[in-house]
């Protein structure tokens, strides 16, 4: 583990550059290596679509009856990104980010060029792309991509010191906030404020080693995980939040931007084997606490299955085939609903395993070990659809 430090914040220009985003055809047999992590924010799950990967394509499938609508080649194996919009995803290929039109349903020709695609953060009226191996940020306003009718939207982009498995966000006030790193290290994150034709780097902390991940809760108050707490940026500041062991990983943040309370994924043993989890950890960014909150036995997760939902509960797909409800305000599980058979964790974190997304009321759950894809009612934890699939469902996405 990397010893972190303070440093006091450099202040100096730093340029951007606006573009329109290339397009590109081509594909080849190769995937993005980012970790996943959910947004909150929902649209309500009436006129829904659902997209789902396999290996070497994508279903789409209608959010109420879960028909599948169409089907699109792809590579081996892509992330789902939703752009935001209500519409289009943002596959992750080895070209970049490859737009999806959920509504047509149309897999486009339209690429945003990165190196090595990681994550894709939607926030207020823009839509941000982080490139792995370039550090480059590119963001565009979110609406755009469709007001542009397949064409490329206008973009500004900004190009981190050095390339490094990052995630980048664009507040409301125009605040773009990226990380900070190395292939080797990274340390922590940067805020920059537009000026001019670029941006000033306004506030910085290089206390988050391993810093990965983001998630924007009530009052634009946004989390990084950090390999021993989470790094807070709020009101134009950022601050550290220790974890209270020495090793004590955040690296997904389950956020609703209506609660002020972030829910995050959690390990204390940098030893551990495997991508099962049995702990969360409870960030309060108005009293900047962090509290790690030990699940009942037997409820093990993985980074795909936290997600946030109604009353800004969260809602965790265990391997015992479970949704449990927990309550972030009390760090208690107050309900549980059988969904799917139970499930043992993935040898990699690629592989097909158990996912929820939740839109509205409705969760949406896939069962790989059956083909089957799952609709829930939150309210009353009644599974009111299920499709079973020619291929095996790994990531999925609503729009």
């Amino acid at each position: 583990m990397h010893t972190p430090h303070n440093r006091a914040p450099q202040h100096r220009a730093l340029r951007a550059v606006t573009a329109v985003a290339g397009v590109s055809l081509a594909l080849s047999a190769c995937g993005s290596t980012a970790e996943g992590e959910e947004s909150a924010t929902s649209k309500g799950d009436q006129g829904n679509r659902l997209a789902v990967s396999y290996a070497g394509g994508i279903a789409v499938l209608d959010g109420e009856s879960l028909k599948v609508v169409d089907e699109f080649e792809t590579e081996e194996f892509v992330r789902l990104n939703p752009v935001g919009d209500g519409r289009n995803l943002a596959v992750t290929t080895s070209k970049g980010f490859q737009v999806l039109d959920t509504r047509e349903p149309e897999l486009t020709d339209l690429v945003f060029p990165a190196d090595t695609g990681g994550h894709v953060v939607h926030h207020g009226d823009h839509t941000v792309l982080f490139a792995d191996g370039s550090g480059e940020t590119t963001i565009f306003e979110t609406d755009a991509l469709q007001k542009a009718e397949g064409k490329a939207p206008e973009t500004t982009t900004w190009k981190a010191p050095e390339a490094h498995h990052g995630v980048s966000i664009v507040l409301e006030d125009g605040t773009l906030l990226t990380t900070v790193g190395t292939e080797e290290i990274r340390s922590g994150a940067i805020a920059l404020a537009p000026e001019g034709d670029g941006f000033e780097q306004v506030a910085a902390n290089d206390a988050c080693p391993g810093i990965h991940g983001e998630g924007t809760a009530a009052g634009e108050a946004v989390v990084f995980g950090c390999e021993d707490g989470a790094l807070l940026y709020r009101d134009g500041a950022f601050e550290k939040l220790q974890a209270p062991d020495a090793y004590g990983r955040m690296g997904n943040a389950y956020v609703s931007e209506t609660s002020p309370i972030v829910v995050g994924d959690y390990s204390n043993d940098p030893d551990a084997e495997g991508y099962l989890l049995d702990t969360v950890t409870l960030i309060d960014t108005e009293k900047s606490t962090l509290k790690p909150v030990a699940l009942p036995e037997g409820v093990e997760y993985t980074f795909r299955d936290v997600a946030r939902g109604p009353e800004d509960l969260a809602y965790i797909l265990a391997t015992d085939g479970s949704i449990h409800v927990l309550d972030p305000a009390t760090g208690k599980v107050t309900d549980e609903f059988p969904v799917v058979k139970p499930w043992e964790g993935p040898a990699d974190w690629q592989d097909p395993h158990p996912a929820i997304k939740v839109s509205g009321d409705t969760a949406y759950v896939t069962e790989p070990a059956a083909n089957t894809v799952h609709a829930v009612d939150l309210t009353s934890g009644e599974v009111t659809a299920s499709v079973e699939l020619d291929e095996q469902p790994n990531e999925i996405a609503v729009s």
